[in-house]
């Protein structure tokens, strides 16, 4: 039996590098990180911006094919926020029950006056998980005692991923709605 010939190459690279040995600034560099994932942007808009310029009149008007108001979706990001926000920094915070508690009980706010109150709660709220998340004193990686195994950076990361899969909906909606700026 005749033997084939082989090519024994060099041991093939790996397809991506080892990373580099990091700095002593990577606490930093993690928090601008986070921070900006938590803002926004980049890969969509800013949350902000998908409520920037809603039509008052179509606060609580339902789209085809789509579940919710503009309304319900504001209220259901702000009310998550402020639950994910008050569970990393409250040992004595209790979680509204799930799921009523997430979600407003009408489809519109009562005037615009609840609105904007409910624009400056989100955004106050997201300040404060900001500010959190900025402290170098605030342990990204430690355990919440009240919790159950959740961290500081895993409960940022599950609000930019709350957040950035409600905002996609508000633009859907605006969209549906015709109250959308194309470009």
């Amino acid at each position: 039996m005749k033997k084939k010939k082989t090519n024994k190459k060099a041991a093939k690279k790996p397809a991506v590098k080892a990373a580099p040995k990091r700095a002593p600034n990577t606490d930093r560099e993690l928090r601008e990180q986070i921070v900006y994932l938590l803002k926004g942007g980049g890969a969509h808009v800013h949350f902000l911006d998908a409520l920037e310029g809603f039509p008052e009149g179509k606060y609580g008007t339902f789209a085809d094919a789509l579940p919710h108001t503009g309304w319900q979706l504001l209220e259901h990001a702000r009310l998550a926020q402020w639950d994910i926000l008050e569970f990393s920094r409250n040992p004595k915070h209790v979680s509204p029950a799930f799921p009523a508690g997430y979600w407003p009980k009408t489809p519109a706010p009562a005037d615009e006056k609840a609105w904007q109150e409910s624009v400056a709660a989100f955004q106050h709220d997201l300040q404060e998980m900001v500010r959190l998340v900025q402290n170098p004193k605030t342990d990204l990686f430690a355990k919440i005692p009240h919790g159950e195994g959740q961290t500081i950076l895993r409960e940022a990361l599950v609000l930019a991923d709350h957040n950035s899969y409600h905002l996609g909906q508000l633009v859907d909606l605006r969209r549906a709605l015709g109250a959308w700026p194309e470009p």
